[in-house]
């Protein structure tokens, strides 16, 4: 299930790339764009709100200040210790689960 949910965020990101009138919209309203591109419903915690920033501006630099990481519950994988260890490249399913941890658990399969 963790492969599809990554498929699904490799969709999203993949379709604001290509197709700037759904950039538009994921912008806009982002839970009712991605529900209608994927087919699944994203359920957001009580609380929570979805905030998408278009940061395809390559005349621009971003910054993104993300929510402190809880370091007692990190533990990577063998996998993830030979990419570090080896100076390796992050393949897709390391960008999602690193940058989109949050999203993930709102989609709904």
């Amino acid at each position: 299930m963790e492969d599809k949910k990554e498929q699904i965020i490799q969709a999203i990101i993949s379709k604001a790339w290509e197709d700037v009138e759904f950039r538009k919209e994921l912008l806009s309203n982002p839970i009712e764009a991605i529900e209608r591109l994927t087919g699944v419903a994203v359920v957001l915690p009580e609380g929570k709100e979805l905030i998408v920033v278009d940061q395809t501006d390559k005349s621009k630099v971003y910054v993104n200040i993300p929510a402190e990481p809880e370091i007692d519950n990190i533990e990577l994988t063998e996998d993830q210790l030979e990419i570090i260890a080896g100076g390796g490249q992050m393949m897709w399913k390391d960008l999602t689960n690193t940058l989109f941890p949050a999203l993930k658990d709102c989609i709904r399969i």
